[in-house]
């Protein structure tokens, strides 16, 4: 951009560096404010349930929940984490789930993760599943394209199961 033979001129260089160093100044934040205004907005943190936490009724985001506390109701969310100490009641459905804790109910997810600390009495229903060893679990699993969807996939995947079982 710039070269010896303009810093040596200085009569006719000073007011044409001045030009275009004016306009570098505020084309450059320009650009960046539209990069920002752009940019998808960073992810929120999860939203954590402590452990002295107990909830009576359904929890529903779009975005992921920790539970560390007693939730007796539906949960649906992004990432559900069900902590060692939490205790869950209720149907839970969401895009990836990881359970450490304890859930009496049914498990709806895309991804279903039960670690060596889960306690799980209900029906699992997963597109993947990992099962880690130590893991207790009482109910069935059933494997769907769609589990998230209780309406369309559960009436299919049901069928088939009772003309098994006939």
């Amino acid at each position: 951009m710039f070269s010896k033979s303009k810093i040596n001129e200085p009569s006719s260089t000073a007011p044409e560096a001045a030009k275009p160093a004016a306009p570098a100044t505020p084309a450059a934040p320009a650009p960046a404010e539209n990069k920002a205004s752009t940019a998808p907005k960073p992810k929120p943190p999860a939203s954590v349930l402590s452990s002295d936490l107990h909830i009576t009724g359904n929890l529903k985001t779009s975005g992921d929940i920790q539970v560390e506390g007693t939730v007796e109701g539906d949960i649906r969310a992004h990432l559900l984490t069900i902590g060692e100490t939490a205790t869950i009641k209720g149907e839970v459905t969401a895009d990836d789930v990881v359970i450490n804790g304890r859930i009496v109910g049914r498990v709806r997810g895309l991804k279903v993760r039960l670690t060596s600390s889960a306690r799980v009495e209900g029906d699992i229903i997963h597109k993947t599943i990992a099962i880690e060893s130590g893991a207790h679990f009482e109910g069935s699993v059933q494997r769907q394209d769609d589990p998230l969807n209780p309406g369309r996939s559960g009436k299919a995947g049901a069928n088939p199961a009772a003309e098994v079982k006939q």
